[in-house]
């Protein structure tokens, strides 16, 4: 139940704070379309990373009086749906505001599954698809099949074997040993990661005491940390989505799990999990992570809280908002609306935005960061393929 309300709260701050068109669309502006959870397991994730980002993107664009066009500004107006969290229901969304709304773009959904449900429907209708909320080893294949399409966050063998390294570096200091916990749910996410991460850690010489998944909807993660804390590892790696995120790690601090190493997926880099879980989240690794001494991701954070009336993550929110960056300078660069001509400056541009100097390489940015680690309230990146700005992980040392 608590899991539950958490949850709730999550949708009902994503309901403050999302833009939603009203009424016809005004002539002279760019017609933009998203689809994304506001209900179902997803919606707690995309009402911290996704919708919100691209409130601040829309505040700002027009707060300049917008996107410049050939020359003239056009500001935008965004139409939104949920997608409930269901394949399904994104493909008719889709659908619908590519031949109802007939949208000029379409922002791609929220989670590495429907993304790629939905992939092969913005490719029929053109639609740049610069990809965020999606890790995949798939992406040079999709990049392929998809020729519109751009992934921007990373990969699952190198978000598992970042991981594995680190995790080994630690061991090779005498910090942790070699006994190790791994779980992940039964979505593409943690499918993908499990596949890549398990290998990676029995050739590293990690012992794998303890490994099991779990459905999207799980509600109790008690049997799941206890059977852990059976197996007594040392190090407690779960490729978890928000929800069992935050209920995984709930259990743990009730267990005193007593691991050195305590890993878990997306939404560790939310601040409503330092929030939760306070002195609990010290030591606590995840997925993602940025430069926080970086001042132009300062600056974002600052941005970003004052005009959504909520503080980003640590890790995606500030690529989200990259990726419209991207579009934005697109556009302007194509001179028109063509989408077309847009996608073709994606893949030949390079673009300053808040996560630096980006070039598509392939259709993919090879930087990315992997692992972070909440240490004195911050979530610091501490391993990326390239990034910079990383520091050094220190052990999990109890849970209260």
């Amino acid at each position: 139940m608590k899991r539950r309300t958490l949850m709730k709260a999550f949708a009902a701050a994503l309901l403050a704070s999302s833009v939603h068109a009203t009424g016809a669309m005004a002539e002279g502006t760019i017609r933009v379309g998203a689809s994304a959870p506001k209900t179902g397991p997803l919606a707690g994730g995309s009402a911290v990373t996704y919708w919100p980002a691209i409130q601040l993107w829309v505040h700002d664009v027009n707060e300049r009086g917008g996107i410049d066009v050939g020359g003239t500004k056009m500001k935008v107006e965004l139409v939104e749906y949920d997608d409930r969290t269901s394949n399904e229901e994104a493909i008719k969304n889709i659908q619908r505001l590519a031949t109802v709304d007939k949208v000029d773009f379409i922002i791609p959904p929220y989670g590495t599954g429907i993304n790629l449900a939905t992939a092969p429907l913005i490719a029929k209708y053109g639609y740049p698809h610069i990809a965020v909320t999606a890790v995949t080893d798939g992406v040079d294949e999709f990049a392929q099949r998809w020729p519109n399409s751009f992934w921007t966050l990373g990969t699952s063998t190198a978000f598992a074997t970042t991981l594995v390294d680190l995790l080994k570096g630690m061991r090779d200091k005498g910090l942790i040993n070699d006994k190790i916990a791994v779980v992940n749910v039964a979505d593409a996410f943690g499918i993908e990661l499990a596949n890549a991460g398990k290998p990676a850690f029995k050739e590293a010489g990690f012992d794998i005491v303890y490994e099991t998944s779990y459905p999207l909807t799980q509600q109790d993660f008690s049997p799941i940390i206890q059977a852990a804390k059976a197996a007594a590892p040392d190090s407690f790696v779960a490729f978890s989505y928000p929800g069992d995120t935050f209920g995984l790690t709930k259990e743990a601090t009730i267990a005193d799990l007593p691991v050195k190493a305590y890993y878990v997926g997306v939404a560790t880099a939310f601040p409503a999990f330092a929030g939760a879980n306070g002195p609990a989240a010290e030591g606590v690794l995840g997925a993602g992570g940025v430069d926080a001494n970086s001042p132009a991701i300062k600056d974002f954070i600052t941005r970003h809280t004052e005009v959504t009336g909520q503080a980003p993550d640590f890790w995606a929110s500030s690529v989200q908002y990259a990726s419209l960056e991207v579009l934005e300078q697109a556009i302007t660069r194509a001179g028109s609306l063509d989408k077309q001509a847009v996608v073709d400056q994606v893949h030949n541009g390079e673009f300053d935005t808040v996560m630096g100097h980006w070039t598509f390489d392939g259709n993919i940015i090879r930087k990315f960061w992997t692992v972070g680690q909440w240490q004195g309230g911050v979530f610091h990146g501490v391993a990326s393929t390239g990034i910079g700005g990383e520091v050094s992980p220190v052990v999990k040392s109890g849970w209260k």
